[in-house]
Formats: structure tokens, sequence, C-alpha cells
């Protein structure tokens, strides 16, 4: 089976809108104001788009490690925030921990990328393998450093630059709205009970 072939058949690059909207969904999670509960795994990144020159917005997996974050980009150089963040590498990145400026950078050295393998394969064995798996590379040292040159993994390093304006927690009113409702709907059942 070949690269293209492997690759395909775990999870595709989403090059139909309707995938590229779902997997854009989770973002919505952030608006409405669940951030610190999503914000443990994922981290919501906003990059400047090299095109419009407006802020883009990707959600992806991360791992911290000496007081940087880490995180795969899952199909390289055929992700569109790759090429957004080799354009402008000045981010803002949101977690659990809050909102911070950052300057993102691919990782290319070897004692590095040899750090966050081991990391991503303490944290998050599963991920690591699928990645590598989607790239034909084995999981072990030496078939990282030989094949470093297909390994998208980038560190967020914390800066001073002024970046792009982070998300806002701007539907959280769906809570209250949505308590609301649930409490109109039971006063109502209790006050027009159905006949039996």
């Amino acid at each position: 089976m070949g690269k293209a072939e492997r690759s395909t058949t775990m999870m595709g690059y989403p090059t139909t809108a309707g995938l590229r909207w779902l997997y854009r969904s989770p973002i919505v999670l952030w608006r409405l104001g669940l951030g610190p509960i999503v914000g443990q795994i994922l981290l919501l990144l906003t990059h400047t788009g090299r095109k419009s020159g407006r802020p883009r917005r990707t959600l992806i997996e991360y791992h911290s490690l000496d007081g940087h974050y880490y995180a795969p980009c899952a199909f390289g150089p055929r992700s569109d925030w790759y090429h957004n963040i080799v354009a402008d590498p000045r981010v803002t990145i949101q977690t659990a921990a809050g909102t911070r400026s950052a300057h993102a950078q691919r990782v290319t050295t070897d004692r590095e990328l040899l750090s966050v393998y081991r990391l991503f394969k303490r944290r998050n064995p599963l991920l690591l393998s699928w990645y590598l798996g989607s790239l034909d590379i084995p999981e072990d040292e030496a078939a990282i450093l030989a094949n470093k040159a297909h390994i998208y993994w980038i560190r967020f390093d914390p800066s001073k630059a002024i970046t792009p304006p982070p998300l806002p927690a701007d539907r959280i009113w769906f809570w209250p709205a949505l308590g609301a409702l649930l409490l109109a709907v039971r006063f109502l059942r209790r006050r027009f009970p159905r006949a039996r």
C-alpha cells in the first residue's frame, strides 16, 4: 500500500466543503465558552491568512514540554494553517491555561525531534501511531531522524509580538437561554399535564 493510499484509508485530507466544515466544527465549542474544558486537550490556534490577511482558526491537539507547546501538523504541507504560519509565524494560542501570543516554528533539529517524539509517544501513542503510519514511518528514533524532512511538528514559543485577536466566547449566552427554555418546558408540563 502506497503512502497516498494509506493516508486516505485512515483520515484523509478534507477536500470537500462538508469535510472542511466538520474539521472546523469543534471551534464552536470554544465560542460556547467551553474553552477551559476543550483546552485541556486541544489548542485553538489563531493565525493570519496568507492571502486574505484575516484571522483564521484551527483546533489542534497539543502537549507541553519545557514551557513550550508542541503540536503535530497532521497533513503537513497540505495544511492551509501550516502555509499561513510559514508566511507569518505570529500566532495567538488559547488553551485551558489561557491566551497567549506565540511564535510558531517547525521542529527541525535532531535533538528536539527526538524529544517531541518521546513526548508524543508518552502522552498520546495512538495519535503518534496514526501520524507516523500515514507517512509510512516506523515508530523508532532512527526512523524519525531518517525521515525528518516529512515530519511536521510545530513548536509554539511565547512571544511579546502583536498577534491576531483571540476567539471570544461570544456564544456563551446559549447556556442561560437553554436553561430558561428547559425551565419553561418543565413549567408548562406541570401547568398543563397531558391527559392519559
